[in-house]
């Protein structure tokens, strides 16, 4: 399999660009890859899908944040069914860019630029809405992976009348604006001469037939207020801001279509002994001046319960000891942090005159005496020599 290219580089813009840019780029990409121009050309209807492709991931900041912290590899996954974003694993077939993008080319994008083809269109198919959750997750479950079960409410398709706003499978005429066809034709100029374009029926928004008796339930909506438990499952080494994407569990559509996805923003739950960073998790051991001095056995936390690690004779504040593999799993399966260990000593603030009294002895013995060479660094030498 080719290696995808980066979508910034697809489109032909910087990484900064905004909105306006991205959405530019990709009306231009579009037309000048469209199968109608280029008919029979192989090369250039997978350069016109990867346009498209682009311009799903660049024109959602969700989908571009992930983008750009982890690539090509955070658009791919699972959760709940769903991808993580992108296409959701299976790439948009012509249909599906036609009818996602059609609004960028004033309505008529779908229907093939009918002054290249006579090509007709199928009846538009209404979308419900997304729907956006936060779920918090400890440490634990970022580093196992977990499977959360979750109350929805939202808007369901109505069970009276199968979500279609109609009293019954009767109640329907068609539209007389279209004629049925879900579509209304006129005549353009464009820079490519006068066209003939179609958008979308203002009378019926694309179903090609009215309703004439609507349902005494959701009042001819299709759609009434629900809930729903939805489970989900969340893979391992997820982080904070990351969204993932469970397809269908949104709301559903007016008057029948395809429900609406559900947004799974991830918080992460603050530990108070370990603290995150990437794939590493960092924890600050404090330890007694006999055990820095003497060594011994001490207890830490990891995220799968409390371990003993060894402390060597002469461990000096601001040592960091590595248990390499006891972080966090990386979410596109590239191995696994470490737990870094920083250690800091405990000084007594006061002292008994006995404890003064053993202290100023100890002090006194060669082992604590300063050696010469630290008695005449300045305290600029003594920083750099600490920290080599």
């Amino acid at each position: 399999m080719a290696e995808k290219r980066d979508y910034y580089e697809v489109l032909g813009v910087e990484k900064n660009a905004n909105a306006d840019e991205i959405k530019k780029a990709y009306r231009k990409a579009a037309i000048k890859y469209h199968p109608d121009k280029n008919p029979g050309d192989k090369e250039a209807e997978e350069k016109f899908k990867e346009a498209a492709e682009a311009y799903d991931v660049l024109s959602n900041p969700d989908k571009r944040a992930r983008y750009d912290q982890f690539g090509h590899a955070g658009m791919s996954g699972a959760a709940g069914g769903g991808g993580y974003g992108g296409f959701s694993g299976g790439g948009f077939s012509m249909e599906d860019i036609f009818s996602q993008f059609g609004d960028i080319f004033g309505g008529h994008f779908g229907g093939g630029f009918s002054g290249f083809s006579g090509g007709g269109r199928g009846q538009r198919v209404n979308r419900g809405s997304d729907l956006r959750v936060r779920v918090k997750l400890t440490l634990a479950e970022i580093a196992a992976g977990t499977t959360k079960k979750l109350k929805i409410s939202k808007l369901n398709a109505c069970d009276k009348c199968g979500g279609s706003g109609a009293k019954d499978p009767n109640a329907y005429s068609t539209c007389p604006t279209c004629n049925g066809s879900g579509y209304v034709q006129r005549v353009e100029s464009t820079f490519f001469g006068r066209m003939q374009t179609q958008s979308v029926c203002p009378t019926c928004g694309g179903t090609g037939k009215v309703i004439t008796s609507k349902c005494d339930k959701c009042g001819g909506e299709g759609v009434v207020r629900g809930e729903e438990v939805v489970e989900i499952r969340i893979p391992a080494g997820v982080g904070e801001g990351m969204v993932l994407t469970v397809a269908g569990k949104g709301n559903a559509a007016r008057q029948g279509g395809v429900n609406g996805d559900l947004l799974v923003v991830i918080d992460e739950e603050r530990n108070p002994e370990l603290v995150r960073d990437g794939n590493d998790l960092i924890h600050n051991l404090n330890i007694t001046v006999p055990t820095a001095l003497l060594g011994g056995s001490v207890e830490i936390p990891t995220v799968d319960g409390r371990v003993k690690i060894k402390i060597d004779p002469g461990t000096h504040a601001g040592k960091v000891l590595r248990l390499r593999g006891k972080g966090l799993p990386d979410v596109n399966g590239y191995g696994t942090g470490d737990l870094l260990v920083v250690v800091d000593i405990t000084v007594p603030a006061k002292l008994s005159a006995e404890e003064k009294r053993l202290v100023e002895q100890l002090a006194e013995q060669p082992s604590f005496a300063k050696p010469e060479s630290v008695k005449n660094q300045n305290i600029f030498e003594r920083m750099k020599n600490f920290f080599q």
